[in-house]
């Protein structure tokens, strides 16, 4: 195996991440019937993302807090969903890649888990 380096390494590991995301039992629902992305549109959004989290770039123009917001104004987004997303990240990660980068996109998408999750909390909570 080897270490995230370029932006395939980060196709690789969104498209392989959705792939299972998006059949998940716990979340694929929250993808398909609830957000109803478009793979199409949204893969490549998230490939800016990760890329410029991982790599350093600076394509990714993007708000992913506002649109998880929207998104839990319209479907509770519970720690079980957030804990679920990050235990499919980090074995997805694990199952493709290793050293320092895979290590940093592990650490990375917890800590954004953990935000995102109190940011959630915290304005579902004041619009009721």
């Amino acid at each position: 195996m080897k270490n995230i380096e370029s932006e395939e390494d980060i196709r690789l590991l969104v498209d392989s991440f959705y792939e299972k995301a998006m059949k998940d039992e716990v979340i694929g629902y929250i993808f398909t019937d609830i957000a109803k992305i478009s793979l199409e549109h949204h893969l490549p959004i998230l490939y800016q993302f990760w890329s410029s989290v991982l790599l350093g770039t600076s394509n990714y123009q993007g708000n992913p807090m506002g649109a998880h917001i929207q998104l839990a104004e319209k479907e509770p987004l519970t720690k079980n969903h957030f804990d679920r997303w990050l235990t499919l990240w980090v074995e997805t990660v694990d199952q493709l890649f290793e050293g320092n980068a895979a290590m940093e996109a592990k650490q990375r998408a917890k800590n954004i888990a953990g935000l995102m999750l109190y940011k959630v909390n915290e304005i579902t909570k004041k619009g009721n």
